[in-house]
């Protein structure tokens, strides 16, 4: 029988959901309230907007079926940073936050075969706001 692949847009999906799951469950468990999950604008989505001690947290969650998280974690390019930034400007400015500090963190999950639990690495304050955004880091 053949694997599922991520090639496959129902799987990417599906595999997408339960990472991001995972790391709701992760940020609970230490401390974050979950403001809002999938926030989307015409500009992109932001997988997580959290509140932490305060700070308003934009989380990118990026996941592999991979023993090591280094491949995803290499897809957070300046380019998606940008896009982040912009993002979260745009969601500071709509809800009236931007008097609140804020901060950038990825989620990187693995998803070895044979183990029922994914192994999670967090990276708080990830990287600065960029571009024309970067005054609101």
């Amino acid at each position: 029988m053949e694997q599922p692949s991520t090639l496959h847009p129902w799987y990417r999906r599906w595999f997408g959901s339960r990472s991001e799951r995972a790391a709701r469950r992760y940020l609970r468990r230490h401390g974050h309230q979950i403001l809002k999950c999938n926030w989307q604008s015409s500009s992109g989505e932001i997988d997580l907007i959290t509140l932490h001690h305060q700070t308003i947290v934009f989380v990118e969650v990026r996941s592999t079926e991979q023993p090591t998280t280094e491949r995803p974690a290499f897809s957070v390019d300046e380019r998606k940073q940008k896009q982040l930034s912009h993002l979260a400007v745009e969601f500071m400015h709509r809800y009236r936050l931007l008097a609140y500090p804020a901060r950038f963190d990825v989620i990187l999950i693995s998803w070895p075969s044979r183990r029922w639990w994914p192994v999670i690495e967090h990276l708080p304050n990830a990287f600065s706001a960029k571009g024309q955004f970067a005054p609101f880091s």
